[in-house]
């Protein structure tokens, strides 16, 4: 269901605080906490005597201990107390989990921690640029599978009918859309030609007048998006072409972990091209926002809802080329990741056995 070799964000920096923060990335339950140094650590929140939660204990210095029968680990899940016991078992130790922060997430690797690699964490080339604005978002918990989340942030047409009052006009309905499938997953694009700025956008623009509008939706394997808006000056819109000095460029990043087969966590924050310190301009971008991406989630829960229903089978149209595109080859890779896991699960125990 999960491409486990891959990095998913499991909170917002500032939610882990003092004590045991626990939360479940695709399935599994996970611990979060700061060790006395400030450093964030995670592991399996699970005790391995009887399977308490750990986060139903407490927090002892750097170690947690089960609220249970006192098994004590240390921050790398290495038990190093058990009181009931005449010595530490043998197979007392809790899974840890690779971990970075970066852009005030806190990320996990849920697959092979030899293959965690830094490097390939999702890259936000305008951070910390003085000339580019943050809008910090938020998160929200949406009740429908990722993939879902996935399919509607290739979409496109979508905001002319769900966004009418934001993101999305009249303009948006059928303009034909170019798919294109990277190495690192696929990307939905168009222009939209001399046309009216949407509502969102128009209260930020320095121009008057019509426009031309590049969409740029693109979703990296297994589930992060990167959603630029462009609006220019009629007439200037152009892929290779110099920009015009009145550009508006607005890059939306998107991540969604999976909880379960049901349930997404969503977090986001915005990059600006203009007024990168306006504390007012960034709390209208957070409004706003939050305010579009509550009406994706009243949509996808019922989506996830509707698609449950067996009775008739749902159909596709030509907008759905991307997802489709996206979806199959996730599902090759989850299947190629897979395939690999169980030849290193026959080869260990062929070596075992001999």
């Amino acid at each position: 269901m999960y491409l486990r070799n891959a990095w998913y964000v499991a909170a917002s920096e500032n939610e882990i605080g003092d004590g045991l923060f626990p939360t479940t990335l695709l399935g599994e339950p996970v611990v979060l906490f700061r060790k006395a140094d400030g450093q964030i650590k995670a592991l399996e929140d699970a005790c391995p005597h009887r399977k308490l939660p750990l986060s139903m204990g407490r927090l002892d210095g750097d170690q947690v201990e089960c609220g249970y029968h006192g098994l004590t680990f240390d921050s790398e899940g290495t038990c190093t107390r058990a009181p009931t016991s005449a010595r530490i078992p043998a197979r007392a130790k809790v899974h840890s989990y690779p971990l970075q922060v970066r852009y005030g997430l806190v990320w996990l690797w849920m697959g092979d921690p030899a293959l965690a690699d830094p490097a390939s964490l999702c890259e936000v080339p305008e951070w910390g640029d003085p000339l580019w604005g943050l809008s910090c978002g938020a998160s929200m918990t949406v009740p429908c599978n990722y993939l879902y989340m996935t399919d509607n942030l290739l979409d496109p047409s979508h905001v002319a009918w769900v966004h009418q009052s934001s993101f999305g006009n009249a303009a948006c309905a059928s303009e034909p859309v170019t798919v294109t499938e990277t190495a690192n997953g696929v990307i939905v694009s168009r222009w939209m030609r001399n046309v009216e700025v949407a509502p969102f956008y128009a209260q930020f623009v320095t121009f008057a007048g019509p426009c031309d509008r590049l969409q740029h939706y693109e979703v990296q394997f297994p589930c992060q998006a990167i959603i630029k808006a462009v609006f220019t000056p009629a007439g200037t819109g152009h892929d290779d072409a110099p920009m015009h000095e009145e550009v508006f460029l607005m890059n939306s990043y998107n991540f969604m972990t999976p909880v379960d087969a049901h349930t997404t966590r969503y977090y986001w924050f915005q990059m600006r091209n203009f007024d990168p310190d306006n504390d007012a301009v960034s709390r209208r971008f957070d409004e706003d926002v939050q305010h579009a991406f509550a009406e994706d989630r009243a949509v996808l829960a019922a989506v996830h809802k509707g698609m449950l229903n067996p009775r008739t089978a749902p159909i596709n149209l030509p907008s759905d080329a991307g997802p489709i595109k996206f979806r199959r080859e996730l599902a090759r890779r989850i299947a190629l990741q897979s395939a690999e896991d169980q030849h290193a699960s026959e080869s260990l125990i062929a070596s075992t056995a001999t």
